[in-house]
């Protein structure tokens, strides 16, 4: 039978580690050429052994996601061999908590450029590796924090509060090229992006002891634990693959109904 993304060729930004690396392999299990785009150009190829290693087609591109020229050539490579961008995942991302009064011009700057700028230049440049061919499909990482305010991640929050208002905008304004913009909004996920999280706040004094962020995070999880990366997958899946043909626009929240909208 058939994947779902079968003959699908797919880019995920920030798939070296984590819930990216984790949707690489899965989208690649159904069928899915990926393009595995890391900052990281040996995160990246290290993936991509894994999936080759499987049987899988993966392609490494490296880039930061906040320098056009980066990503235009990252996706110029992959479409030259994969023949076609179907689907993109805007999925690169870091936080570096500061508390409120303490933010600064640099840390703003820094988690601004790579969550929100990135989102939009990968959007810009997805789509117009798309619209050639009308159809496409953008998938955007979103947080709990893009639906509330959390003091120690001001700039992080602002940060995904835009994300899902160019999720918005691109929607209204790929429409006529039938390429739909969509998101999905996680809560807590074991993944190196919150284990250095939970190092960082013991740094700046919101936890005394290892993990204490994480399970004061993980206390209001209806579903009583925190998320692993397979658990966001099947939204993943869904939002890459035919079934979601007719949805855009919107922010799908999955994170055990921390937030509740």
């Amino acid at each position: 039978m058939a994947g779902r993304v079968e003959g699908k060729a797919i880019i995920i930004t920030g798939a070296g580690s984590g819930m990216g690396r984790v949707f690489a392999l899965g989208l690649a299990r159904e069928g899915a050429t990926v393009g595995v785009l890391d900052l990281r150009r040996e995160a990246a190829e290290a993936v991509c052994e894994e999936l080759v290693a499987q049987g899988l087609k993966g392609m490494p591109l490296a880039a930061d996601v906040s320098k056009r020229e980066q990503v235009s050539a990252a996706f110029d490579a992959f479409v030259d061999e994969a023949g076609q961008l179907d689907v993109l995942f805007n999925n690169a991302g870091f936080n570096e908590p500061q508390p409120l009064l303490e933010v600064t011009e640099e840390n703003w700057r820094a988690i601004m450029d790579v969550n929100a700028l990135g989102t939009l230049i990968g959007t810009q440049e997805g789509a117009r590796r798309m619209i050639p061919r009308k159809e496409g499909k953008i998938v955007n990482t979103s947080s709990i924090a893009g639906r509330q305010g959390y003091p120690s991640f001001a700039p992080y929050c602002a940060s995904k509060f835009a994300v899902n208002a160019l999720t918005q905008a691109a929607a209204r304004a790929l429409a006529e090229h039938n390429i739909t913009c969509n998101a999905f909004a996680p809560g807590v996920v074991d993944t190196p992006l919150w284990a250095k999280l939970d190092a960082d706040l013991m740094a700046i004094g919101d936890a005394q002891e290892p993990g204490q962020a994480m399970a004061d995070f993980a206390a209001g999880i209806l579903r009583g634990r925190v998320a692993t990366g397979e658990d966001l997958l099947g939204t993943a899946l869904y939002l890459a693959s035919s079934d979601s043909d007719y949805l855009t626009g919107q922010v799908i929240m999955i994170d055990g109904g921390m937030v509740l909208v």
